[in-house]
C-alpha cells in the first residue's frame, strides 16, 4: 500500500485551519501550541528556520495561563499569524495540533515605541475537552477567568516594554469574522 503523501512537510504554518465543516461558524479550527500552559519559557515558531526556538522566559511567578499558539495559514493586523490561547484539560507540548472550537475574541490594542496596532487574542477551548465540552462561547467562561486572561497580556506585554489594552470582549461570530478576514488561501 502506497503511503499517503505529507502535503504539510511538517511545516505548521501550512496545515490547513478548518476541520470538519470546512471553516463554517462552529466548525473546528486547527490551534498549533506554542507554549503550552504553565510554562514560563515563550516559544515561538519561526518561519525562516522551520523550527520552534524559544523567544523568552518569563519572570519568577509568571506563567502562561492556558496554551498559546497560533492558526495556521492566517496572518493577523501585525503581521504574524492569528494569536490563539486555547483552554485544555492538561498542557499540551510544543508544536502539537489542537482541534479546537472558537468562544471569541478579545479585541485589543498593543503600543510599542509610540506606534499603536491591533493585535486581537482569539480564545478556544480544546474541540475534545472532558472539563470544558460544552462551552460555545466566551459568555460560559467565569468572568474572573476572562479578567485573569486579559490581565496575564497585559502584565505580559508590560514585561516586554509594550502596552496591552483591551477594547472588547467578543463572541464566536465576531472570531470566525476575524479568522476568515485573515485566512490566507494556499
Amino acid at each position: 500500500m502506497a503511503k499517503k503523501s505529507n502535503t504539510n512537510s511538517g511545516d505548521p504554518t501550512r496545515l490547513k485551519p478548518f476541520n470538519g465543516k470546512n471553516g463554517k461558524n462552529g466548525g473546528v479550527v486547527h490551534a498549533v501550541i506554542e507554549t503550552p500552559m504553565g510554562s514560563r519559557n515563550k516559544f515561538k515558531y519561526d518561519e525562516e528556520i522551520g523550527f520552534f526556538k524559544l523567544s523568552g522566559v518569563l519572570p519568577q511567578g509568571m506563567m502562561f495561563p492556558h496554551a498559546f499558539g497560533f492558526i495556521p495559514q492566517t496572518r493577523a493586523a501585525d503581521g504574524d499569524p492569528e494569536d490563539v490561547l486555547v483552554i485544555m484539560d492538561e498542557p499540551a507540548f510544543t508544536g502539537c495540533v489542537v482541534p479546537t472550537r472558537l468562544l471569541g475574541v478579545i479585541e485589543a490594542e498593543q503600543t510599542e515605541d509610540g506606534k499603536t496596532k491591533r493585535n486581537d487574542r482569539l480564545i478556544a477551548v480544546a474541540a475534545n475537552s472532558r472539563n470544558f465540552f460544552d462551552f460555545q462561547s466566551l459568555d460560559d467562561l467565569n468572568d474572573n477567568m476572562l479578567k485573569e486572561i486579559e490581565q496575564f497580556f497585559v502584565n505580559y506585554n508590560k514585561e516586554k516594554g509594550k502596552k496591552f489594552k483591551v477594547l472588547a470582549r467578543k463572541g464566536p461570530k465576531q472570531a470566525w469574522k476575524l479568522l476568515k478576514k485573515s485566512h490566507k488561501a494556499d
